[in-house]
């Protein structure tokens, strides 16, 4: 690219700095999960399904129970005012036998950085013995499976194929299957499951941070996954899963969920829960999304790009032991006053990638991952538009919605 072509597109950046309207400008057939009929406005409150305590305590009566579960695991006492005790002090305060805790990434309170090796040992409160399902034993073994009865699976999800829940479900799944041990979801709305996006995983890019042909938003909640996982035959050796659905009440797609509490050290809040999906692409470059700030996932930045009156020092903090550009200075853009988005957002990724000072280097091998496919990557490079990149999804998400909608419950 020459000199005169990198200054038109630094000065396009400086200039969309204070807006991030562009998504509207999209064309491509993003799919809206909008049931007909219903209103977008919510006038009874959303009962998640782990307050329905009258619909699932008779399944667990006189059972040895294990539960994956972390610090979103709770049932509501007041959600407007955040008051909620965790699921398994509430259970074992009603003398349900509680054998084992399943911990997901980021551990069983929540506290842990992304990636970081979550260890065995027993909750301080109850004295429950906690098994980490992150790292090396990603699957419950059949030893830790012992003696169990039943395993109840009850974690918020964002909606993002990359968010690893939805992998230790499948895991979890397919432990439970092979034992013949049942499997109780109590599900909790979807914040992003009002469309699906994003290119659909190619099998041979299969990870823990995307282990099945679907989109990067793929407009489901944990439940209606479950659904898929069996009934696609996703499973090893395509067995089946037992599962029973506690649904949540007063919930549609269209349906606004403010999380009550954060689903992960660096999504803090709804507006970093929305910008997800598509900032989470930048994980797989060198450019910062905010981790070790206060504004992870609401901005991002590298201290390459152009400098601006938006800046921010990334330092060690909860959740970003060791974050990206540690203690440097990173230029790029604050997204906190974003309208909500309906689609994923590209042009923030192609901007970047195109004021990189060394695209040799902007992509790791994480990217793939994360795309699921090497295709993104390469249309990038060729600096396709967005407008061309996201026609290109069209045919797959047009089959998935086709095959998802056999799975909803809402």
């Amino acid at each position: 690219m020459n000199t005169k072509n990198t200054f038109f597109i630094a000065l396009a950046f400086l200039f969309s700095l204070g807006s991030c309207q562009s998504q509207k400008k999209e064309t491509h057939s993003v799919i809206e999960t909008h049931p007909n009929n219903i209103s977008a406005t919510q006038e009874k409150p959303i009962i998640v399904g782990a307050n329905r305590l009258n619909n699932y305590l008779p399944l667990l009566k006189n059972k040895r129970i294990g539960i994956v579960a972390n610090q979103t695991s709770v049932i509501f006492k007041n959600q407007k005012k955040n008051a909620h005790t965790h699921l398994i002090d509430s259970l074992v305060s009603l003398r349900v036998n509680i054998q084992k805790v399943f911990a997901p990434e980021h551990g069983f309170r929540g506290k842990a950085d992304a990636g970081e090796h979550i260890t065995n040992g027993k909750d301080p409160k109850t004295g429950i013995d906690i098994i980490s399902i992150y790292g090396k034993n990603k699957k419950p073994s059949a030893k830790q499976l012992e003696n169990l009865d039943l395993v109840i699976f009850d974690i918020q999800d964002v909606g993002a194929r990359f968010y690893t829940y939805i992998s230790s479900l499948h895991y979890v799944m397919e432990a439970c299957a092979e034992n013949n041990i049942p499997l109780l979801i109590l599900d909790r709305p979807n914040p992003n499951g009002h469309y699906i996006d994003g290119p659909i995983l190619e099998p041979q890019y299969k990870s823990f941070v995307g282990m099945h042909p679907i989109p990067v938003v793929h407009g489901m909640t944990i439940g209606e996954y479950a659904q898929m996982i069996n009934g696609e035959q996703w499973l090893n050796n395509k067995t089946q899963c037992a599962i029973t659905i506690i649904k949540c009440k007063n919930y549609n797609k269209q349906t606004e969920y403010s999380l009550p509490i954060k689903p992960s050290p660096n999504l803090p809040n709804d507006v970093a829960i929305n910008l997800y999906p598509s900032l989470c692409f930048f994980e797989g470059t060198t450019i910062s999304v905010g981790r070790g700030t206060e504004m992870q996932f609401q901005i991002f930045g590298a201290p390459y790009l152009p400098k601006t009156n938006f800046n921010y020092t990334p330092k060690p903090n909860e959740g970003a032991k060791y974050p990206k550009h540690e203690n440097k200075i990173c230029y790029g853009k604050d997204l906190r006053d974003t309208d909500k988005l309906n689609l994923l957002n590209l042009e923030w990724l192609s901007d970047a990638y195109q004021l990189s000072s060394d695209k040799k280097t902007f992509f790791n091998s994480f990217f793939t991952k994360l795309a699921g496919t090497k295709k993104l990557q390469q249309q990038i490079e060729e600096e396709l538009s967005t407008k061309e990149i996201k026609k290109s999804w069209d045919t797959g998400l047009q089959d998935y919605d086709n095959m998802r909608k056999k799975y909803l419950l809402y």
